[in-house]
């Protein structure tokens, strides 16, 4: 993608004979573009039209070569097109059944999406902090294997704190509330975070029941796995069992709510 357009340079606007604006609402750039033809039309067709044109035909080469990197980089490193597990969670080659890949892989990407997506976001926007960036962290020939938790979560911070203040009359200022980026970034650190810290340090159902333990103490006492234990107490071990299955289904039921939320606010997933 070509950030330097010349129709926006300081010498597209000495042809144009006004200056283009930076930025501003539909209605500005409406206005603008308006009295900017109205002033002379030809001069704005060649800031405008005929400049990006021999910009095209100028950048050609590079534009292709940069058109295969993209390919290449999407097809084999990136692998965007395509909802990937990483590789502690799905070895290569490894087979998983598609119920446990659906949970896996959304909340892999969406582990790519904070550290990777949004922890270059976090820099991409800041000319002092792009340059810290190493060539291949950033730029034309950056690709997606460089991530950091760290800038991620920070750059979900700041759209946090993002409130409609700018919007409101100097009188209405302390009425402003989080805009709707503020309430996305919110959830998805919350959804980034049970991933990466609460689902992983669940216990074990069978730890939690007690079932481990008693496994543990039967095979000390000699007894195997398929042997009558003498000193089993069946009602205890029922509820242990019962439990597992209790503690099993609160796991799937948190598992299923999590996929809903992420689901929810797939639409905010974009950089």
């Amino acid at each position: 993608m070509r950030i330097n357009y010349w129709s926006c340079s300081k010498f597209a606007d000495k042809i144009r004979g006004t200056k283009k604006i930076e930025c501003g609402t539909a209605d500005e750039w409406a206005s603008w573009d308006r009295n900017a033809k109205n002033f002379n039309k030809f001069r704005f067709w060649v800031a405008e039209e005929a400049l990006d044109g021999i910009q095209n035909f100028v950048n050609w080469p590079k534009d292709k070569i940069y058109a295969v990197k993209y390919y290449v980089v999407n097809r084999w490193v990136d692998e965007t097109h395509a909802l990937v597990a990483h590789k502690k969670h799905i070895k290569r080659g490894q087979y998983l059944d598609f119920d446990s890949r659906i949970l896996i892989c959304l909340f892999d990407e969406l582990v790519d999406f904070v550290e990777i997506e949004m922890a270059y976001s976090y820099h991409r926007w800041d000319e002092e902090k792009i340059k810290k960036l190493s060539w291949w962290q950033g730029g034309m020939w950056r690709t997606r294997t460089w991530r950091s938790s760290e800038f991620g979560i920070k750059h979900l911070q700041w759209s946090m704190s993002l409130t409609n203040e700018d919007w409101l009359e100097d009188d209405k200022k302390h009425e402003a509330v989080p805009t709707s980026q503020a309430e996305n970034a919110k959830e998805i650190l919350h959804l980034y975070t049970w991933w990466t810290e609460t689902y992983p340090n669940r216990p074990e159902a069978y730890d939690l029941s007690g079932w481990s333990a008693y496994c543990d103490d039967k095979r000390s006492r000699g007894v195997g796995f398929l042997e009558t234990d003498p000193e089993e107490n069946h009602e205890k071990t029922d509820m242990m069992l019962e439990n597992i299955n209790s503690i099993e289904k609160s796991y799937e039921d948190e598992d299923t709510e999590m996929l809903i939320r992420l689901i929810k606010i797939r639409r905010s997933l974009w950089t």
